[in-house]
């Protein structure tokens, strides 16, 4: 599913160029579950901003289910994100002016997803998430861990081929944290690809491998 080949990411400054990661050649295949791990400032959040499509300041090459995204413009890779990736952010980034049903609907917008089969599949998302009784609610309402999870059904709503969370339990404490890490697992054996960016050794245990990442290298 994922190719990267040399991938390198810096910034120029009169000092000179800092690197934030350095020759990364990674794979990952279809259905795996992927923890990054490294301490603060070790590059994960940038690898997974830029497997995300987020981030276009970069270089090497990058394959993503077979598409050159280093050979894309910026809309064609804008596409294929909106096509194929879930993202959970730790800060959760969902819109304050919308309700929980309305945050939720938003990556079936850019599909071209009926009206009926959108509020079905929204329905359904409330349902699965346990939080029906929260579909008319804005986010300034939620708990923290309220939040996540409409976030993370935000994020797995149009049912992407990839996931992406960064710290998904870093702002929940443990039992919520226990509840979300359990959610990803499921989504995994449903036929999920995850890669997730975590501190914690007990998170990372839900995937299959560890890459490890230091001062912008793969130290494993």
């Amino acid at each position: 599913m994922i190719k990267l080949n040399n991938l390198e990411k810096f910034y120029e400054s009169p000092a000179g160029r800092t690197y934030v990661l350095r020759r990364i050649d990674m794979d990952v295949r279809e259905g795996e579950f992927v923890s990054i791990m490294g301490p603060s400032g070790s590059g994960k959040t940038s690898l997974l901003n830029i497997l995300g499509m987020l981030d276009s300041g970069w270089s090497g090459e990058y394959y993503f289910l077979s598409q050159p995204v280093h050979q894309l413009g910026k809309k064609e890779r804008a596409e294929l994100h909106k096509r194929n990736i879930g993202f959970v952010f730790q800060s959760y980034h969902l819109i304050d002016g919308l309700t929980v049903k309305e945050n939720i609907e938003i990556p079936l917008s850019y599909r071209d997803v009926k009206r009926a089969q959108s509020e079905a599949i929204v329905s359904d998302m409330l349902d699965r998430f346990q939080i029906v009784g929260k579909k008319d609610l804005y986010p300034s309402q939620l708990s923290g861990g309220q939040q996540q999870l409409v976030a993370i059904a935000r994020a797995v709503v149009a049912s992407p081929k990839l996931l992406l969370a960064d710290e998904p339990t870093g702002n929940l404490h443990s039992s919520q944290g226990q509840e979300i890490m359990e959610l990803f697992k499921r989504l995994n054996e449903e036929g999920t690809t995850i890669i997730q960016v975590t501190h914690s050794d007990q998170n990372a245990k839900y995937g299959q491998r560890v890459i490890s990442l230091a001062d912008g290298w793969i130290a494993n």
